[in-house]
């Protein structure tokens, strides 16, 4: 028996959430576990046929943790008020059950930007490798579909703060890529909340573990990073993209990685894959064949004369800040979404003085922006789009021919979509549309 069933098999149980990753949960404890009885929470009424599972739902459907032995939390699921559960009940997830319970070596990737790009890398490299890998986790495979395998797999999972959350567990290789103000909205204390589920990556780790990160980042007064590797004998892994010679070969090599950020990825990522032994030619050959991330600095096409891009994945300042500078020719921005709190101070001054000459703001984000830049008087040529068609109306009409538009949001897209994915999605279908 799987030692997760074997954890929980006479628990009193609670899967809260119930999409993709609640789903799994469910068919991996029903493939174990056929007649137990199961509890389904969710704000709408979950669908399912099951008569041995009672569902709760409905506005207040998160009052009744208490009820349960073991509730597995969703990562969308935000807790934001105090005493929501008592200590006798423990909240968990697919993430930390798997660290906990489950046979595969982990490598463990998380970051405010660049965790997909980084794990995708490294899950090519181990693979050229001829390292018996997979890739799962938050960039779209519930880790359960894996929970079964032995210890001759390396898992590269993606892991974000929200499945970090509540881990009582760390990977064998954990990459801390960086940590800015992302889903403040997620914790009740902002960002030291976001932060502290962040370092749970690591906080775990044991003697013979490998910690991956930049101590160069300047995380004053909030990260203590002697406490983060407490235990962690050398090496405690950074290299120095812009340092490194085989780093930087690997960067040029390829168009799907350009900007400092991507150097700064395969450097990790060249780290991790080095832990297990992969050459230097192996990590040759899965850069000459990565494709780059769609939603990631993605290539649209040319129309009109204009190049699109699609970089819906960047909901933070920094990444969009990052891709233009890496595109390099960019004449119309397009960005804005929900409002997360998020500081645009510096982001604003970036908008103002940079060489983009067209600023197109989507609800709500980019209005704000939009409003304040004219207070500091900028002159751009500024638009307040009230949705997608319109924004991309507008770079037709306005995107000077040679030149690209790029959508880039920083902020999230939660406000008018689902997901980022969806709304890049229709960024790039609108494009498509556009008359050649």
């Amino acid at each position: 028996m799987s030692r997760i069933i074997e954890y929980i098999k006479d628990k009193k149980i609670l899967i809260l959430g119930f999409g993709r990753e609640g789903k799994s949960t469910y068919s991996y404890i029903r493939k174990h576990l056929p007649e137990k009885e199961l509890f389904i929470g969710d704000r709408n009424q979950p669908q399912i046929e099951d008569e041995n599972v009672s569902v709760i739902y409905g506005e207040n459907y998160l009052g009744c943790l208490g009820d349960f032995d073991i509730v597995f939390k969703s990562p969308g699921i935000a807790f934001l008020e105090d005493d929501m559960y008592p200590e006798t009940t423990e909240i968990t997830c697919q993430t930390d059950m798997f660290l906990r319970f489950c046979d595969p070596v982990v490598v463990g990737i998380t970051g405010s930007k660049g965790k997909t790009t980084t794990s995708t890398l490294i899950y090519e490299m181990l693979k050229a490798g001829g390292v018996n890998t997979c890739l799962i986790g938050n960039i779209g495979v519930p880790v359960f579909e894996k929970a079964d395998e032995g210890d001759d797999l390396v898992a590269v999972i993606e892991m974000s703060s929200h499945q970090l959350e509540f881990t009582k567990a760390s990977p064998h290789v954990a990459v801390l890529v960086n940590i800015y103000e992302e889903h403040l909205d997620h914790y009740k204390t902002g960002f030291e909340g976001y932060v502290g589920a962040k370092l749970n990556i690591a906080l775990h780790q044991k003697n013979n573990d490998v910690l991956i990160y930049n101590p160069e980042q300047d995380l004053t007064g909030v990260v203590d990073w002697d406490k983060v590797i407490r235990g962690i004998p050398t090496p405690v892994t950074f290299t120095s993209a812009a340092e490194d010679e085989f780093v930087n070969e690997l960067w040029k090599s390829t168009e799907h990685l350009k900007g400092e950020h991507n150097r700064q990825d395969i450097a990790y990522a060249l780290a991790a894959a080095r832990v297990f032994g992969v050459s230097d030619e192996a990590a040759r050959l899965a850069i000459s064949g990565f494709g780059g991330i769609e939603h990631r600095m993605e290539y649209v096409g040319v129309i009109n004369d204009v190049t699109y891009y699609n970089d819906s994945i960047a909901t933070i300042p920094t990444a969009v800040m990052g891709a233009v500078k890496a595109i390099g020719n960019v004449d119309s921005h397009i960005f804005g979404g929900l409002d997360r709190g998020i500081d645009y101070t510096d982001f604003i001054e970036f908008l103002k003085n940079n060489n983009v000459k067209n600023l197109i703001g989507l609800p709500e984000t980019g209005h704000m922006i939009i409003e304040e830049l004219k207070k500091q008087g900028c002159t751009k040529n500024m638009i307040c789009a009230k949705d997608m068609a319109d924004a991309v109306e507008n770079a037709d009409k306005y995107t000077e021919k040679g030149k690209s538009c790029l959508f880039s949001p920083a902020a999230a897209s939660y406000n008018y979509y689902k997901n980022f994915e969806e709304k890049g999605k229709h960024f790039k279908k609108l494009v498509q549309q556009l008359t050649k």
